[in-house]
């Protein structure tokens, strides 16, 4: 038979098998396979774009290139050349004067455009100084005005209108500064803010030859043209040089975006592991079905091959159809969705890309062929015997490679889909244990059940289901293991939704720190504890801080150039905030090694920085401070939550090491908003310490958390719903078997009631099997992935356990009602006759 008659044979067989309805519980199953997985991959990628965006309003821009020189006008025609926007910071500490008052300010001169990306917060204030409204702008202050901190002007005493004297020119200022963009890139600054147009720059007179500025270039546009000229940067000399990306922004917002990246992977996975199963299931039931009409085309002379390559196009017109059906059905509900989430969703999201659609094609085929290859193998080879013998077993064809092949598919998916190879592997891990043990306590449970049927002579009803269940040994545990997958899916969506999502916000807490003070000197402390307590704020927490260089480790001076990674170069040049600290602090946990002994000269490193300097235990490493060297001794490696807003330090030496040094005082501390007068209070009774309103940057990250939390929430749902649909699919999977047995115990005189009692038994042995197994996978499972991916801890009650039963009870309950209500109306005569 030549390849059009191959296929026009294969279409007549699809169109056949399409009207009598043989296909549609596999096409069912890949269409909500695939439809899974559009969801997912179209809200995910909208989603993660959006807090992608989210993090280029944390900078202003998608990319910013700091220099310590003027840039160069190769690398602003370079940005113009790539279609992208921009625009132009310069930033200096300059003393700035009104009446005679002066203070140290940190200056911002803007350009046009500025910025390209968030928005600047302003409040204007009337005569009394009191903020009367809020305005977010994406402009910069007109020519010939400022806009200052409200710090900067209770330092200077100055009314909020004030004119204040920059360089040689005077400046009225215009509003005050709330938050800006990003600010929270740099996050100490060395004074309060004040921001100016560019067209006043040149008459304050302020930048002459060896003035220390730091001049940036902000770019926004494309991802593609950003991501090129990115390359191009890296690629010149970086001494003096500084590339910022949303990836590499504050170490905090960096935290929440992995953590929402993670999030909506995991759920991803999630979908895949319900796909796997629909698939496998519902190719199991085609294979078992096609075996009687394929064994009479053999008996007919269809060869080996030609039966392999119709059913295998058939297939590919299933998987394709049904895909193509997926994607839509995934986008139209992506749509909706997107809809009523866009009251949760604050970040303006960007537009549906064709890569999810495009992945959830390849995964419809990738899934048809992983679970379905075996079985279509195995239908080439059903011998014609079974044509004349339909009680002929002729096996399920090689389990065990059906079971390797699809692990290997479900593997490549899961790393497909999430990227990230830990997660992948520590989900499937845990599925693939969990099935397996699962499949184990199954099988020993039915055992114990076949040895208590035979004790049930006066329980007909029960005998028969127990006799059902021990009867179909391997099916039920292939029922029991999927029944506990899909519920175990959904506990698990049910714990990350709640508990794990909760242990994850919790790291933020409503109390969480929003304001910093800096800058506090020893003589200080008791007039400033004495100020917080009569605002009832309580004794702040105050921690040393000294600024030193890392110079040496071990024998090895440190060479930035050594280094390749830019950041570890940066790392390397730049000085360090080091403390003194006789207890480790809540947000620090120790990864190796001990606390520091405060009476030796001990020193304990951030994990991760140390990796990048190549610190390691039991060095030597030496600081220079202020001019002296500090030599101290790695006793321990900390990993820090960035994300708790306290106070961190890269590196944390013992009292004997740094005490006597000169050191500066900060305190992280929460302020209500009714109290927000109290900075100027700080300010003006100790104008050397610098306020730092970080309100802004929580904002920032909340919204990330809520946009993560709406976008999970839209998933668990979605998913929930597909794992009905695996449940169904399981029981529909053995309705054929449950027909011809209703039918026998019909033939032998049961009634409908007995019938119903018996199913009514075995769904609920079945329901209370899986429900008990899947909340205890559950709980394994996300208590692995809450320590080893997502570093919280996490406690789960007894509600898991009672959700898992009762979830059992009814999704066993109505999903075998639905797929085996027609068992027990089958006529005795048709199942005698189909005997014969």
């Amino acid at each position: 038979m030549g390849p059009l008659a191959i296929w026009q044979m294969a279409w007549r067989l699809f169109r056949r098998d399409w009207m009598s309805g043989e296909l549609r519980l596999l096409a069912l199953a890949l269409v909500v396979a695939v439809t899974a997985v559009c969801s997912v991959g179209f809200l995910a990628d909208r989603v993660s774009s959006g807090l992608n965006d989210n993090a280029g309003q944390v900078l202003g821009a998608d990319l910013l290139y700091e220099s310590d020189t003027p840039i160069e006008q190769e690398v602003i025609d370079r940005a113009h050349a790539a279609s992208l926007q921009t625009a132009k910071t310069w930033q200096f500490p300059s003393m700035v004067t009104f009446d005679s008052q002066s203070r140290l300010a940190s200056v911002k001169v803007v350009s046009e455009g500025y910025p390209l990306k968030g928005t600047v917060t302003l409040q204007h204030a009337g005569s009394t100084g009191a903020a009367i409204e809020r305005e977010s702008v994406q402009r910069i202050p007109p020519a010939g005005t400022v806009w200052v901190d409200p710090a900067l002007l209770a330092q200077l005493q100055a009314p909020p209108q004030a004119e204040l004297r920059v360089g040689m020119k005077t400046l009225r200022v215009a509003a005050l500064i709330e938050n800006e963009p990003d600010r929270n890139v740099a996050f100490v600054n060395i004074a309060p803010r004040l921001m100016m147009n560019e067209a006043d720059l040149q008459a304050t007179g302020l930048l002459v030859p060896g003035s220390r500025v730091k001049e940036t270039l902000l770019m926004a546009g494309a991802a593609d043209q950003i991501s090129q000229l990115r390359t191009w940067l890296q690629a010149r000399p970086a001494k003096g040089r500084q590339i910022i990306g949303t990836d590499s922004a504050r170490p905090e917002i960096r935290a929440s975006l992995d953590r929402a990246e993670q999030f909506l992977s995991l759920v991803s996975v999630l979908s895949v592991m319900i796909a796997s199963v629909a698939i496998a299931l519902a190719a199991r039931r085609f294979s078992a079905r096609h075996q009687d009409g394929l064994a009479v085309m053999r008996s007919l002379g269809a060869t080996q091959s030609t039966i392999l390559r119709m059913v295998a196009i058939e297939f590919l017109l299933i998987a394709t159809f049904a895909s193509i059906t997926g994607v839509i059905v995934g986008l139209a509900l992506h749509y909706v969705l997107m809809y009523f989430l866009a009251g949760l969703i604050p970040a303006t999201l960007p537009a549906v890309s064709w890569v999810p659609g495009a992945t959830g094609m390849l995964t419809g085929w990738v899934l048809a062929f992983g679970f379905c290859v075996i079985p279509v193998l195995h239908l080439s080879r059903v011998p014609p015997l079974k044509a004349l013998r339909r009680e002929l077993d002729v096996g399920a064809g090689r389990p065990l490679v059906a079971v390797l092949v699809g692990v290997l598919v479900w593997l490549g998916l899961l790393l497909l889909h999430t990227g990230n190879a830990k997660l992948a592997l520590i989900s499937a891990g845990g599925f693939i244990g969990a099935m397996l043990i699962c499949a184990v306590m199954a099988w020993v449970i039915l055992r114990l059940l076949g040895r208590l049927r035979h004790a049930l002579v006066s329980r007909p009803v029960l005998r028969f289901a127990l006799a059902g269940l021990v009867n179909r040994r391997g099916m039920t545990v292939v029922q029991i293991c999927a029944l506990t997958l899909g519920i175990m899916i959904i506990l698990l969506l049910g714990l990350l939704r709640t508990d794990l999502l909760a242990a994850w916000q919790n790291n933020l807490p409503p109390d969480a720190p929003n304001r910093f003070l800096i800058n506090i000197q020893q003589d200080q402390i008791p007039a400033l504890n004495a100020l917080f307590e009569r605002e009832g704020l309580g004794v702040p927490v105050l921690d040393p801080m000294v600024r030193g260089r890392l110079i040496r480790i071990g024998d090895k001076d440190v060479d930035p150039a050594a280094y390749e990674s830019e950041r570890t170069q940066r790392l390397a040049e730049r000085e360090f905030n080091l403390s003194w600290l006789t207890e480790l602090p809540s947000s620090n946990r120790i990864a190796a090694g001990r606390w520091l002994d405060p009476k030796a000269a001990e020193v304990s490193f951030e994990d991760d920085i140390a990796r990048q300097l190549g610190v390691s235990l039991n060095d030597e490493v030496t600081f220079d401070v202020a001019g002296e060297l500090v030599t101290a001794r790695v006793t321990s490696l900390r990993t820090v939550k960035w994300d708790s807003m306290q106070v961190n330090f890269f590196a944390i030496l013992s009292p004997a090491a740094l005490q006597d040094k000169p050191a500066t005082w900060i305190t992280a501390f929460h302020l209500p908003e009714q109290k927000a007068a109290f900075t100027q209070d700080v300010v003006s009774q100790f104008p050397n310490i610098t306020v730092f309103d970080v309100s802004g940057i929580l904002r920032q990250l909340q919204s990330i958390l809520d946009s993560v939390t709406a976008a999970v929430q839209f998933l668990f749902v979605f998913t929930l719903a597909a794992g009905v649909v695996v449940l169904s699919t399981a029981f529909l999977s053995t309705q054929d078997e449950r027909r011809y047995e209703a039918g026998l115990l019909r033939a032998m005189g049961a009634t409908s009631r007995q019938l119903d009692q018996a199913q009514r038994s075995e769904l609920i042995v079945i329901g209370v099997m899986s429900g008990t197994l899947a909340a205890a996978f559950a709980i394994l499972i996300a208590q692995l992935l809450a320590v080893q991916v997502f570093d919280i801890s996490l406690s789960t009650g007894v509600l898991p356990w009672v959700s898992g039963i009762v979830l059992g009870l009814a999704a066993s309950w109505l999903g075998g009602k639905m797929a085996l209500r027609a068992v027990k109306n089958t006529p005795p005569l048709l199942i005698l006759r189909s005997a014969e």
